[in-house]
């Protein structure tokens, strides 16, 4: 591959991952590496060089370009940023089901939900403990939460925020 093509490749490349990256962004999580040191590190010598990692760019954008015309198309890179969300769903769904599933049948009951936070979150809107919320209760504790990840367990659950 010619340099052109291996710095046009490695553009692409970053770009795709910054698009999701950006795409967490705007999901209020935070960027981290996708890739294990020793996934980077193909020949298993404790050190990366800058073949192994090109290596991996190129590998990664081979695998994103389907009809392997060597350019990611607008579709190719909405089926790879899709992909990635459908991987974080799914771990998502696995990390739900371990806190949740209190009889290990691989199904989440109300009585399930509801035991694991026995309405806690109420009690803290409740800042004035009158046992209802309002609006300004409500508003403090969204705000009081904004950007923080939810109960320190990582992406913040909608349903699980709603069962609380």
């Amino acid at each position: 591959m010619n340099n052109t093509a291996l710095i046009t490749a490695l553009g692409l490349a970053i770009f795709a991952g910054g698009a999701i990256a950006a795409n967490d962004a705007g999901q209020g999580k935070h960027h981290r590496p996708h890739h294990s040191f020793e996934e980077l590190d193909s020949d298993g010598d404790g050190k990366l060089t800058k073949g192994e990692m090109e290596a991996h760019m190129q590998a990664r954008f081979s695998g994103a370009d389907t009809d392997g015309d060597g350019a990611l198309s607008r579709e190719e890179l909405l089926a790879r940023v899709n992909e990635r969300q459908a991987e974080r769903a799914e771990k998502y769904v696995d990390h739900m089901l371990e806190r949740h599933d209190s009889n290990g049948d691989g199904t989440l009951t109300m009585d399930e939900m509801k035991a694991r936070h026995q309405g806690k979150m109420f009690a803290r809107m409740d800042a004035d403990q009158d046992g209802a919320v309002t609006k300004e209760e409500f508003d403090a504790m969204r705000d009081k939460h904004k950007g923080r990840k939810h109960g320190g367990h990582g992406a913040k659950d909608k349903a699980g925020d709603a069962s609380e």
